[in-house]
């Protein structure tokens, strides 16, 4: 049934209507002043602790029930568990959604038609890391033997933002490594803007699109492709600069990208989860 004829969801709209206008963040904490603790949980993993505040949202204890109770009435727990092994529940392509097998640290198994996924994606992450060492030690040289010093990730949606928000977060972590540049808008400012600061025998290109046709990220790409090689004037030197996040063998190697340098991910994995 749809979202709007369930009685879970009913109740909390009628909720909402009556009492939504005297949600006020800050009266809600100088009503409870224990807010925080009420509406927080702390998770002690094996991987360090999490701290999951929502003490912030417009929520009562009873606003969260109702959340609680509609949620269970459309059956996300459920759904959930069919996620983390491996139903198709992607019914629209017929898919597993499985970004969290990226995410398994655990390696328990997580099967796709029957086969274990987690040997494949242990590769690639194992292949990135040796690819990242080599550009921050400075090992991994550009075309005139010059180290990398600034990485330029071209992506779109899931192929920006996700990495974006993870950079910006952990630049307070960082030491030393190259700079990190992001473009996204096909608006050709953004990325003469970009370029216009970089050096091309010291610059690496990340170009994420899965399918590697996506227009804006294509056309971002080839702009950064036709500029470097103003300089390089060697086509072979594209693989020293141009790296791919792709599924697409072909086309990255079109584009004149080593396949060596692809780092593939799977169908399985929907672009809005980057992370």
């Amino acid at each position: 049934a749809a979202l709007t004829q369930n009685p879970q969801f009913q109740k909390l709209q009628k909720w909402y209507r009556e009492h939504g206008s005297d949600l006020n963040l800050r009266r809600l904490f100088e009503g409870d002043k224990e807010r925080f603790s009420h509406f927080s949980l702390n998770l002690n993993t094996s991987h360090g602790h999490i701290l999951v505040d929502y003490s912030k949202n417009l929520v009562t204890d009873t606003v969260m029930q109702m959340l609680v109770d509609l949620a269970k009435s459309r059956g996300v727990e459920a759904a959930r568990d069919r996620m983390f092994s491996g139903e198709k529940i992607n019914f629209t392509e017929e898919r597993a959604v499985l970004h969290v097998a990226l995410r398994n640290r655990s390696n328990t198994p997580i099967l796709v038609d029957g086969k274990d996924v987690m040997p494949e994606v242990n590769r690639v992450l194992e292949k990135m890391k040796s690819f990242c060492q080599r550009v921050r030690s400075g090992e991994w040289k550009g075309y005139s033997g010059k180290p990398i010093t600034d990485v330029i990730n071209i992506g779109i949606g899931g192929s920006d933002l996700g990495p974006l928000m993870v950079t910006e977060a952990l630049k307070p972590y960082s030491s030393g490594g190259p700079r990190v540049w992001f473009v996204s808008n096909i608006d050709g400012t953004h990325i003469a803007k970009t370029l216009a600061t970089l050096n091309p025998e010291s610059s690496l290109f990340i170009i994420a699109s899965k399918t590697f046709t996506t227009q804006e990220t294509i056309t971002n790409a080839e702009t950064a492709k036709e500029w470097f090689l103003l300089s390089a004037k060697d086509p072979s030197a594209v693989a020293k600069h141009f790296v791919a996040l792709s599924t697409n063998t072909s086309k990255v190697k079109e584009f004149g990208i080593d396949p060596q340098n692809m780092f593939e991910f799977w169908d399985w994995v929907g672009g809005r989860y980057s992370l």
